[in-house]
């Protein structure tokens, strides 16, 4: 009887575990919808996964076993802030970043979010935004520039920005010292509300203009995590209703109501 008490706490640990792992999966499945949409989005970052062994309670111990802790899986994200491939666009308002800098963009509320995106426009003022109308920052505050004039804008690598022979400022570049602290917002931005980012000014990173920077994850990638997934999923899926279904018969038999 003792015996068979203890296969069916052992089967309640491995439901737990397949759980966990079941809870583990549907998460990276989750980072891997995230990294589909944004696999269009100019300089988006792929968020990975990594999945550890958590202890997770104890177990009544069985004969010879050295010892009677259990481990369940976890999962935890992290952003792959690895170089994208280069893309070539032609306008003169876009820019690439080449190394690890972000650009500095200033927010409806006045607070600064950070993005790779460096797929510029001018709005109606003459300032140079994001696609989504963020005022991109320099050294001077927003850049602005004469709707009237017609010389070209020029970036040098060093971020100097000039409409002809008019200098207008300097791109706002800043480099982290810690980027997995960044809180990752929607549309490709960063935020560095945690003190553990370390902001800095750009010692490391140049300016290209005429170029945007492609998202660090392909489609491909995506759906073959994805398939990847699903099937770990699956299988843990099985084995809760393998175990599940030896519980029940196993509680049955130690009713004697079989």
């Amino acid at each position: 009887m003792a015996q068979s008490l203890l296969s069916v706490l052992r089967m309640d640990v491995s439901l737990y575990s397949a759980a966990a792992a079941m809870n583990a999966t549907e998460r990276w499945q989750d980072l891997v919808a995230d990294n589909l949409s944004a696999a269009s989005i100019p300089g988006a970052r792929q968020q990975a996964i990594s999945f550890s062994a958590v202890q997770a309670g104890l177990m009544s111990a069985t004969p010879g076993s050295a010892s009677n802790s259990f481990v369940i899986p976890s999962a935890s994200a992290m952003t792959n802030f690895s170089q994208g491939e280069p893309k070539a666009t032609g306008n003169s308002l876009d820019m690439m970043l080449e190394g690890p800098g972000f650009f500095a963009v200033q927010l409806p509320d006045g607070s600064k979010a950070y993005t790779r995106n460096g797929e510029f426009k001018l709005n109606a003022q003459g300032q140079l935004t994001t696609r989504q109308g963020y005022p991109v920052v320099s050294d001077g505050g927003v850049l602005t520039f004469d709707p009237n004039n017609s010389a070209p804008i020029s970036i040098s690598p060093d971020g100097d920005v000039s409409q002809g022979t008019d200098i207008k400022g300097k791109i706002s570049v800043t480099e982290f010292g810690n980027t997995q602290a960044l809180t990752m917002a929607s549309g490709g931005f960063f935020r560095a509300d945690s003190p553990l980012a370390q902001p800095r000014a750009a010692t490391a990173t140049s300016v290209r203009q005429g170029f945007v920077e492609a998202s660090n994850t392909t489609p491909m990638q995506a759906m073959t995590s994805l398939i990847t997934s699903m099937r770990m999923f699956e299988s843990n899926q099985k084995v809760m209703t393998m175990q599940s279904d030896r519980m029940s018969k196993s509680i049955v038999e130690l009713s004697g109501t079989a």
